[in-house]
This record gives structure tokens, sequence and C-alpha cells, in this order.
């Protein structure tokens, strides 16, 4: 009952809500009313690691990117995925759960940044700041590779990510949770004259969910490598590879082999980087 007020706590009383068009507020005021209740709904379903499927079904508002030339590509277009505000509170508390149990299993690589408490963007350039200068300190050149997972979410394999979680001995019950989670989800698109059926959803870890970000960065933690004189770190989908030697061309070669090695690592994943936001800084 303390995971759940904690949980409530943190949701906003009028975000927007799902297909239950309850807003978080409602189920604020029944927990103060009867405590009780949400509870005694989902204690069985962490129980058993079962996530119904009438909190699977999600709503995307499709929404035209501003400044486009043409709007004949759907890539003019973002999807803002509205959920059920109840089955939010499950996902926060399962949330809550899967940060410490990653940290204890060693679910994480050291270098990720990123949905996981104490960790945030400040902390990533901080922490790349501190070591281009502590290598400039030693008389050599740095540079650093910007890098984006090209729709990281949208390619979470659930099979995967589960053996990774028995890998690691997780509690069982928080990976039958998951799979059930990300399995048999189902979506429908919102827009002028748009079909009003659910189309299944087989991959991906929903946008919008509190769990999804903190599953995405246990997902591809198998993409980090080692760089010798340097580092790789990630702030959830983004990596930044960072090479040091006595000349840039040099580094160069350093972060072409890097690259290699990541894509390698990615690709039984189905994870790859975008090329056109890659970008790279001396």
């Amino acid at each position: 009952m303390d995971e759940i007020s904690r949980a409530l706590a943190r949701s906003a009383p009028l975000s927007a809500p799902g297909q239950d068009m309850t807003p978080n507020s409602v189920w604020k005021r029944i927990n103060r009313e009867a405590p009780y209740l949400i509870h005694d709904l989902l204690a069985p379903l962490v129980a058993y690691g079962f996530h119904p499927p009438t909190l699977k079904m999600a709503e995307g508002i499709v929404l035209d990117k501003s400044g486009k030339r043409s709007y004949a590509s759907p890539s003019s277009f973002r999807v803002i995925v509205l959920l059920q505000t109840f089955s939010k509170i499950l996902e926060r508390i399962m949330n809550s759960r899967f940060s410490c149990v990653a940290r204890m299993a060693g679910l994480l690589n050291p270098h990720q940044c990123g949905s996981l408490a104490g960790l945030s963007a400040s902390d990533t350039t901080s922490t790349l700041t501190h070591e281009v200068r502590t290598l400039q300190m030693a008389g050599v050149k740095v540079s650093t590779l910007f890098m984006d997972i090209k729709a990281g979410f949208d390619n979470v394999n659930p099979s995967a990510l589960c053996s990774m979680l028995k890998a690691k001995a997780v509690n069982l019950y928080l990976v039958s949770w998951t799979r059930s989670f990300l399995s048999g989800r189902t979506c429908r698109l919102r827009y002028q004259r748009s079909p009003k059926t659910f189309a299944p959803v087989s991959f991906g870890t929903t946008q919008g969910s509190p769990v999804s970000p903190l599953l995405f960065v246990i997902y591809v933690s198998r993409v980090h490598s080692q760089i010798p004189q340097g580092l790789t770190l990630s702030y959830v989908d983004d990596f930044g590879p960072t090479a040091s030697s006595p000349s840039y061309r040099h580094n160069i070669q350093i972060l072409q082999r890097q690259y290699a090695v990541l894509k390698a690592r990615g690709a039984p994943l189905g994870v790859s980087f975008s090329i056109p936001k890659t970008e790279l800084i001396h």
C-alpha cells in the first residue's frame, strides 16, 4: 500500500488519460477514501506476474511535425501514446522494484545514465567533461562520436529481454510480469477519419510507460564495450564513445572500429544507429 501511495504521489493529476478516460486525480481520491481497493486489485497481478489485456490497450494520437515541406511520408508525423492511468500505477511500482534489482543483479552497464535514479543528463555531461579534460592534461587528443539508436524503444524483443533477466537470476515474478506486460499489446491510432479498431503490437516497449525507459536500458546494456584509454557513455538511447591518442586521425580510426563493434553487438538485438543523427566532435 505504501508503494501505491508513492506511485500516485508521482502521478500528475491532470495528465492525459488513455482509453479508460480516468485522470490520476480520481485514483488519488479513491486511494484516500478506500485505500485497500487499489491494493486488492493490483496485488494478485504482482504475485502472479500478470498484466491483463484490458490494461495493454493504448491510444496513439498522431500529430504532424511542424515545418515539414511535405506530409506524404509517415516520418512527417509523431505519435503520442496515451496509456490507461490505472495501469501506470502498477508500472510505476514495478519500475521502482526493477531499479533496485537491476543494480544488484548487474543488469546495467556502469557507464549507463538516464532512466535511473541519481543518474541524470547533467551527470552524463559532467562525467564526459571530466574524462576529456583528464585525458587532455595527459597531452593527448580526444574525440567523441555521438550516436543515436534508431527507433530504440520500438525494437525491444520481449523474449530476448526476458532471457537476459533469467540469466541474471531475477525473481521469476518480475520476469513473468515483464513478458506479460510486453506481449499481447494493442494500439489504436487516432487521426482524421482513422479506423477505430485496435492493431496488435508484436515488438517494443510502449512509449509513455513509467517502466519502459528502464526496461530499454537493461535491454541495450549488452551493446556497451570498452575502449582502451577512453570510455563509452550512454544516456538512454544515446551512445557516446570517446577515444584518445596522439592524433585526431588515429582517434577516427579507433572510433570507426568502435562503431563496428557496437553495430555488431546491437544487430542480434535489433538495435541499429541513425546515421543522420551521428556527430563527431574533436
